[in-house]
């Protein structure tokens, strides 16, 4: 067994194709495959197995790829001890968020004073949820956002430092007849036309939930997934979106305001997510503090 062919089952756990695994490590799929079948001859029980074409890991695969995990750690931890602070200060970190939370945290880590944070390196990242894991064979940090309804990240193979519960609001205009409630109701606004986010995304989640609480489907009339566009449907009059509370404040048109959903405490959580590895390096929990800052400051106003 060799450190690489460790490596390549751990991707394949989190990337979950060979296609994938080969894209993210600079190799051909035909590299990937070959390197799985030597690993496989150390073991009596099989580590793959096919799923339609997709080749994914068997329950003992599973476990050998958390056991990858845990080496990965262990390697970095030594590493981490032989290196001084200023050899890793010269390492850059590799950051990826979504898009609304990276408008408004990327430049401020920027206008931290020079010299207390290794270079940082800015990536946005527009996923539906269940793909933030994956991000983190590519990033040192991804910044993610999650539903407190659906299933949790995979902590046996990524660490989650929470951040922030951001509360999802309707955006309405400052003139609409709804604007004078303090707090709007399912039913009250499902027969308003809608922008929504696509399916699989926070925005349309919420409208789901209106809608089974209505009792009524909803009116939706553009699909847009970035805020600032949707937040100028709303401007224009057109229709009723849903917005995050805090990580639009700086985007919105003053003529834009939002309005808490009556009755559903509808919002997402955002995490940090990071392999255990990386949690050894003194450099990147600097820059996970100040990220933490960061989003505090968001959270204030």
């Amino acid at each position: 067994m060799e450190l690489h062919q460790l490596r390549i089952l751990r991707e394949l756990a989190d990337l979950g194709s060979v296609n994938a695994v080969a894209k993210a490590l600079f190799v051909s799929p035909s590299a990937v495959s070959q390197h799985l079948a030597q690993l496989q001859r150390g073991f009596p029980a099989p580590l793959t197995q096919k799923d339609g074409r997709r080749l994914v890991l068997t329950a003992e695969g599973k476990l050998l790829a958390t056991a990858a995990t845990t080496v990965a750690s262990t390697l970095a931890e030594a590493n981490a001890q032989i290196r001084t602070v200023d050899q890793d200060r010269d390492v850059p970190i590799r950051i990826a968020g979504f898009h609304s939370i990276g408008q408004t945290v990327f430049a401020p880590l920027l206008t931290v004073p020079q010299g207390q944070l290794p270079p940082l390196h800015f990536s946005d990242e527009d996923v539906s949820q269940q793909d933030f894991p994956a991000l983190t064979s590519t990033y040192d940090l991804v910044l993610a956002h999650r539903m407190p309804h659906t299933a949790p990240w995979p902590e046996d193979r990524i660490k989650v430092i929470p951040l922030a519960f951001e509360p999802l609001d309707i955006a309405i205009h400052q003139d609409h007849p709804l604007a004078k409630f303090d707090q709007l109701s399912p039913a009250q606004v499902i027969d308003e036309r809608w922008v929504v986010s696509r399916p699989g995304y926070s925005p349309a989640d919420v409208l789901e939930t209106i809608a089974a609480l209505a009792g009524k489907a909803p009116r939706i009339e553009h699909r847009v997934n970035d805020y600032a566009t949707a937040a100028a449907l709303v401007e224009a009059g057109d229709c009723l979106g849903i917005l995050p509370r805090f990580t639009v404040r700086k985007t919105i048109d003053p003529s834009v305001t939002l309005r808490p959903i009556k009755g559903l405490d509808s919002g997402r959580q955002i995490d940090l997510l990071l392999r255990a590895e990386h949690l050894h390096r003194s450099t990147v929990k600097d820059v996970i503090e100040a990220i933490r800052e960061a989003v505090q400051r968001l959270v204030i106003g």
